[in-house]
């Protein structure tokens, strides 16, 4: 393995491209390889890794990308030209050789399965976490056109997550560019275990079911993951998928995860412009509730967004969010719910008990959005106009119990 980091400080760009050739060049030669890569909801130097990458596997013989985009909607062609830095006349000339692909998690014709986790094995691995909603056995499928080259190669930042631990690593492959039964299962499992007990470690149920699924590829994998901290990179660790992994979920619990000496009763936390839907902008509440006091409130700012997803809106609007029990206690109600919506419901929702028929969520979640306030009801979300607030009041006021977190949504916030 390859391993070049910061516990403090950050890799130049020299040091990245340096650390590409070291580990990469000449291992590919003559191959057909394909590079997954993340959309434009994970931060990394995207642009100057496909670059690099282009230079440093020139002796490919076909070298294709693909977006892992799990059920993100797909991006045009213009917007895949965006993600990797290119302008439309360097896509016609310099770069037209290379492809450049959506994952299609939706279209059985672009899918092959490759095997079958049983029903006992994701029962073995889920222990304590198991429950019957999480159905039978699961059809392992994976996007085909993986078999159309020699290697594959994952390229990705790792950040704390809410369903997985960690992100990164094989998580590319599963749910990346699997198709749905993956997908609904290893997010459901993520919501029985809760998100408090889940996000930040590293050992979780789910990893260890996408690395069963992993022994499933025939192909092999290199993994290219980065750790990165705001606009600059930590660290950038190379080799197989589970070594390179855990060397960077190391480093990403040491720079992502920040460690408060007491719980804080609101939170003001500010969702960038990168995450264009609910789907994706609610990481700003997941990373947030674990320091919250029970009976706090978290308000995600997102002014910029007015959509809750684009591909399960109708689904979310059908439930709203709510808690794990209240699903649980009424299972034949939501058992026809794609298994991944219910998951991101309750991670919003958080953790909470039902009592005498009442739902008690531990924190209060209120989005102030474009997203209209009889929407908010109607999804049991808060709302507070984007226009009613100053950010400004909410600085510096951690002595009082109140957080003000910009660009929410990567860094962790957990009480000692």
């Amino acid at each position: 393995m390859i391993s070049v980091y910061r516990s403090s400080g950050y890799l130049s760009r020299d040091e990245i491209i340096q650390s590409l050739h070291l580990g990469l060049e000449g291992k590919f030669t003559h191959q057909r390889v394909l590079v997954l890569i993340p959309d434009h909801t994970r931060s990394l130097p995207l642009p100057l890794m496909f670059r690099a990458l282009v230079d440093v596997l020139h002796d490919t013989r076909q070298l294709d990308f693909m977006v892992a985009l799990g059920t993100h909607p797909p991006l045009s062609a213009a917007n895949l030209c965006k993600l990797v830095g290119l302008t439309s006349e360097e896509r016609r000339t310099q770069y037209a050789a290379v492809g450049l692909f959506n994952h299609a998690w939706d279209d059985p014709a672009a899918l092959r399965i490759i095997g079958t986790i049983t029903q006992d094995e994701v029962r073995q691995i889920a222990g304590e976490h198991w429950h019957p909603s999480l159905g039978g056995d699961v059809p392992v499928r994976i996007n085909q056109a993986v078999f159309d080259y020699d290697h594959v190669i994952i390229l990705g930042p790792t950040f704390p997550h809410e369903v997985v631990g960690f992100s990164g690593g094989a998580k590319y492959l599963f749910p990346g560019i699997s198709g749905p039964e993956m997908i609904n299962v290893t997010h459901w499992l993520g919501a029985l275990a809760g998100v408090v007990d889940t996000i930040g470690v590293q050992d979780t149920s789910v990893r260890a079911v996408i690395h069963a699924a992993a022994e499933r590829l025939s192909r092999p994998v290199t993994l290219v993951s980065l750790v990165v901290v705001g606009d600059d990179t930590a660290g950038i660790f190379m080799g197989d998928h589970v070594t390179a992994w855990e060397a960077s979920a190391g480093l990403s619990a040491e720079r992502h995860i920040l460690w408060c000496d007491r719980p804080f009763r609101s939170v003001l936390s500010w969702a960038p412009p990168m995450y264009d839907e609910l789907w994706t902008a609610a990481k700003g509440v997941y990373k947030l509730q674990p320091a919250v006091a029970v009976g706090g409130e978290v308000i995600l700012y997102a002014p910029h967004l007015d959509t809750v997803s684009e591909v399960h809106g109708e689904y979310i609007y059908e439930v709203g969010y709510h808690i794990l029990p209240y699903f649980l206690r009424d299972w034949e109600r939501y058992r026809h719910v794609p298994l991944g919506v219910l998951a991101h419901s309750t991670h919003v929702r958080g953790s909470g008990v039902m009592d005498g028929g009442v739902e008690k969520p531990n924190v209060e979640v209120i989005l102030s959005s474009q997203i209209p306030p009889q929407d908010c009801a109607r999804l049991s979300l808060g709302y507070l106009h984007p226009d009613e607030v100053d950010v400004r009041q909410w600085m510096n006021r951690e002595s009082e119990g109140i957080l003000f977190v910009p660009r929410a949504g990567e860094m962790l916030y957990r009480v000692r």
